[in-house]
Formats: C-alpha cells, sequence, structure tokens
C-alpha cells in the first residue's frame, strides 16, 4: 500500500515536532507544516494530503476566519481528509468543524495511539470524534429534528446580523463596507462566516433566508 501523506497545521513548534515523530515512527509521511492559517490552505492546494492535520485556532495574518480556511482546504484538496487536533480551550466551536466536513474531531491530550487512530480513520474515510463533541454533534441533530434548534439568525453575531440585512436589500460588498464604516476585506469575512453559520452556498441564498425570516 502506498505511504500516507499528512500535512501540519499547528503554530506551535513544539507540537508540530512531537508530531511529526510520532507519524513518522508509524510511516506516515508528513510533506508540508504551515504555521498559519493562509500556509496551512497553500499547503493542503499544493499538496493534496491523505490527511490535513488540523489546529482550527492557528492564527491568520490577513484575518481568515478558522471555519472558512477549513472549508477551503476542503474545497482545494477534495481527497484530503481533516483531522482536527484542538486544545481543550479552543475558541472555535467544534460541532461546527465536524459540520463543514472535518472527519476525525480528537484533542491535542489524546494518547499517542488515538492520535494514530485518528490519522488512519480520517485517510480511510471514517469518523473518530471526541466523546465531548459526539455528545454535543447528537444534542444539536436532535434539536434539528425537534424543531427546537434556534433560528439560524441566533447564531450569527450582531454584526454579521447586520450585513445580512444590507445583503437582503441588495447591497454589494463596498456599499456595506461604506454603510457600516468597515473594510471591504472585513464585509468579506463576514460574509463567509454568515454562509457557514446559515449553512447556504452564496449570497443569494442567504438574503433568501433572511427574507424568509422576516415574513415569519
Amino acid at each position: 500500500m502506498p505511504q500516507l501523506t499528512a500535512v501540519l497545521v499547528d503554530s506551535h513548534p513544539l507540537f508540530r515536532t512531537g508530531l511529526r515523530q510520532l507519524l513518522e515512527a508509524d510511516d506516515i509521511a508528513v510533506v508540508g507544516e504551515a504555521t498559519t492559517a493562509e500556509a496551512g490552505v497553500h499547503l493542503v492546494e499544493l499538496h493534496g494530503p491523505d490527511v490535513a492535520i488540523v489546529d482550527p485556532d492557528t492564527p491568520s495574518p490577513s484575518g481568515l476566519r478558522q471555519l472558512h480556511a477549513i472549508r477551503l482546504m476542503l474545497e482545494r484538496a477534495p481527497s484530503t481528509q481533516l483531522l482536527v487536533l484542538a486544545r481543550a480551550n479552543a475558541a472555535h466551536n467544534a460541532v461546527d468543524v465536524v459540520r463543514l466536513g472535518g472527519s476525525c474531531y480528537l484533542s491535542k491530550d489524546a494518547a499517542a495511539k488515538t492520535i494514530l487512530a485518528g490519522v488512519r480513520a480520517a485517510a480511510a474515510g471514517e469518523t473518530l470524534i471526541a466523546p465531548t463533541v459526539a455528545t454535543a454533534l447528537v444534542r444539536r441533530l436532535r434539536a434539528i429534528g425537534s424543531g427546537e434548534g434556534p433560528p439560524p439568525h441566533s447564531v450569527l453575531t450582531g454584526r454579521e446580523q447586520e450585513v445580512l440585512r444590507l445583503i437582503a436589500a441588495g447591497r454589494d460588498n463596498d456599499q456595506i463596507a461604506q454603510d457600516l464604516f468597515i473594510s471591504r476585506h472585513t464585509v468579506k469575512n463576514h460574509i463567509s462566516s454568515i454562509l457557514l453559520k446559515l449553512e447556504v452556498t452564496n449570497r443569494v441564498q442567504a438574503a433568501v433566508r433572511a427574507t424568509q425570516e422576516a415574513m415569519m
């Protein structure tokens, strides 16, 4: 069988060094390491590894949102599977990462054999999720199934709701930036976050959702 390949996306050098040694000792080739979200997206697109091992809280000099970076990795390297290794006090929403397409989600303090199992499970298209995340995921699925989940707007920040209202009013990015006194780049980041949270693929669908809810 061909050797599995992996890209590491994590800003902590000691953790990356230890992880690389762990993987290489188990005959998994590390073909690239990134310390920023942007570099991670580039390396995953360049190498198309079997598995991208990512800390979603890896910093971004340009302000690229954590979930948007993961979405870009999965879009630009469709054959790459995602294994998340996160801190216990991570800033992101673990359930959102799994919903977005993360095959496996584990804690950074997981046992070495568990991390290796996660890499191989991800490469095989299987799922391995930390118990706390699995519990939260089941709760969300139950809420959706019972109709008790929060309305889509409730998951947006106040600023994101403002941007969504302007999108629904037909404003383009430059006009939204002027209206809210923010940069065009910030507007684009807000829109990316809105699309992720509302589970839609473009601003037209987001505007339709906003209009539908306003009529309810």
